[in-house]
């Protein structure tokens, strides 16, 4: 095995929104020595805002809206960390993300248990099978039972679940925990900014009275007892093949239990694993470079009104100024400028190994899904865009800044924020999204990064479907019996917008022949 791709971590942290995600991922970089005084996502006295929520819109709301990339070295590994947005509008972002990673730290607010996304995102992890583990966050406040968390991962993630540390107390009397992996007694600071003392304690000796109580120390012992009774031993392996998820527990913000979980973390977590594309499997030692766009943004850096694409290396060596086959173009690209990141700063790279990132300058040569090789004929699968939920037409607010609005909507579409479809019978453009959300940022966005300003137009539709058939008659038919309701997206394929779900059912029944698609890859 190459020992560059062996000590690759390349990991997304996933939750509900406000489960600590932003902030877990703050730590994880003052481990790793990038940044010396960890930011707030919400805070008066801390100045300094969240490294990887770095466009204005995050800051002033306090929510990721973005996917960001971060690296760092953490003692031999190197780590690639991808912070992803919690809330549902931007969920089809995060279900991207997930393509490219080996591995998944799922965070679970230890008040509120299990939430709606947190569910979601599973079922996306369990649909590509990638190991998680399970961190569960605001120890120091008042939650609910240890081993009623346990029960209630198992039953609503539908996975097994290991405990490899456990809390003394929780809330305002809570201690530390016991670090079942590392067998050491982690006793509990409040600290934002420095990390708490570890010792290694017997279980059964006078010592761990001295240090939590005698009432606690009991309590602590019959808990571990009950954990060894009730959950089989930790095994990496049923780990790696996403059968049981390692519980951690702790509180991100006050700094605890964030280096067990991260030490433990890059132990156990998988190096760079194979990626499927249509035509084979492709494995990560293979002597030839192969990657896929995952991810696209416009605007990192506001004065150059860049575009970036970020390219996930599955196989070989990226170097710069090599030139490379875009499989979908059919033609030879070099890059002399390919970036790694920190959130928004970025520096300039010279190769890339399996498992990293690597930011690709983009002027329109990229859409999400594009495959770079070698010379061979790829194509990486499952990077679908959904069928959005809620439309509006979108209008120009500013005659003369007609130019500016075109080419934003462009290029956020071809960032996957939403879709836009054009109307056959009016030529009126309709943006399509998941969330009410989307709609604000795009709009943000609009005015702030490119200087154009747009309206809405409310647009009564119920859902929006691809079509295709191979009989062209009856296609026709539809079209002209629908022709208030066609439509086509950004790559010219007929789009049907069902007004209702009655609608849509009836169309299903009455053209037996036409295909009906709700995700863009078919």
């Amino acid at each position: 095995m190459n020992p560059e791709i062996e000590r690759r971590r390349t990991f997304a942290i996933i939750s509900h929104p406000d489960a600590g995600k932003t902030t877990l991922t703050e730590k994880f970089l003052l481990f790793g020595g990038q940044i010396q005084v960890a930011g707030a996502v919400k805070s008066n006295k801390i100045r300094k805002t969240a490294t990887s929520d770095w466009m204005d819109i995050e800051k002033q709301r306090g929510i990721s809206v973005s996917t960001s990339v971060m690296e760092f070295d953490y003692r031999e590994y190197k780590v690639n960390i991808l912070d992803t947005p919690g809330h549902q509008d931007f969920a089809e972002d995060t279900y991207r993300t997930l393509t490219a990673v080996d591995s998944a730290i799922i965070v679970v607010d230890g008040a509120k248990g299990v939430e709606a996304q947190t569910r979601k995102l599973m079922n996306v992890c369990r649909m590509r099978n990638t190991p998680v583990i399970i961190f569960i966050n605001k120890m120091d406040r008042e939650g609910k039972d240890p081993f009623d968390l346990l029960d209630e991962l198992e039953q609503e993630l539908e996975i097994k679940v290991r405990p490899l540390s456990w809390p003394i107390n929780q809330g305002a009397k809570f201690k530390g925990v016991y670090n079942i992996y590392e067998n050491k007694l982690d006793l509990f600071t409040p600290d934002k900014q420095r990390v708490t003392e570890k010792m290694e304690v017997d279980i059964n000796s006078e010592e761990l009275d001295a240090h939590v109580g005698e009432r606690d120390a009991a309590k602590l012992r019959e808990d571990l007892e009950l954990v060894d009774g009730v959950y089989p031993e930790f095994d990496v392996e049923t780990y790696r093949s996403a059968e049981v998820a390692p519980v951690f527990f702790g509180s991100a913000l006050n700094n605890f239990g964030v280096q067990e979980l991260l030490n433990c973390f890059v132990e156990i977590a998988p190096s760079p694993k194979p990626t499927k594309a249509e035509e084979r499997e492709v494995l990560p030692e293979e002597p030839k470079f192969t990657g896929f766009i995952f991810k696209i943004t416009a605007n990192i850096d506001p004065n150059h009104r860049s575009c970036i694409a970020f390219c996930k290396v599955c196989s070989g060596k990226f170097q710069r100024n090599t030139p490379y086959l875009h499989v979908r173009h059919n033609k030879q690209l070099r890059f002399s400028a390919a970036t790694q990141f920190m959130a928004q700063r970025k520096s300039t790279i010279d190769e890339a190994w399996p498992g990293d990132i690597v930011g690709l300058p983009d002027n329109g040569t990229f859409k999400i899904g594009d495959t770079l090789t070698e010379g061979e004929k790829l194509h990486f699968r499952g990077l679908p865009s959904f069928s959005p939920e809620m439309f509006k037409y979108i209008e120009n607010d500013d005659p003369m800044k007609a130019k500016q609005l075109n080419k934003g909507i462009d290029q956020l579409m071809d960032e996957g924020v939403a879709q836009m479809f054009v109307n056959q019978f009016n030529g009126r453009k309709i943006i399509g999204t998941v969330g009410q959300l989307q709609f604000e940022v795009i709009q943000y966005r609009l005015e702030n990064e490119y200087n154009a300003k747009c309206r809405w137009e409310p647009v009564h539709l119920y859902k929006a479907c691809w079509i295709e058939s191979d009989n062209e008659a009856e296609l026709e038919a539809f079209k002209k019996r629908k022709y208030q309701y066609m439509a086509k997206d950004k790559d010219g394929r007929d789009v049907f917008l069902a007004d209702s779900s009655y609608v849509l059912q009836m169309a299903q029944e009455d053209f037996e022949h036409i295909r009906f698609h709700f995700t863009s890859e078919f």
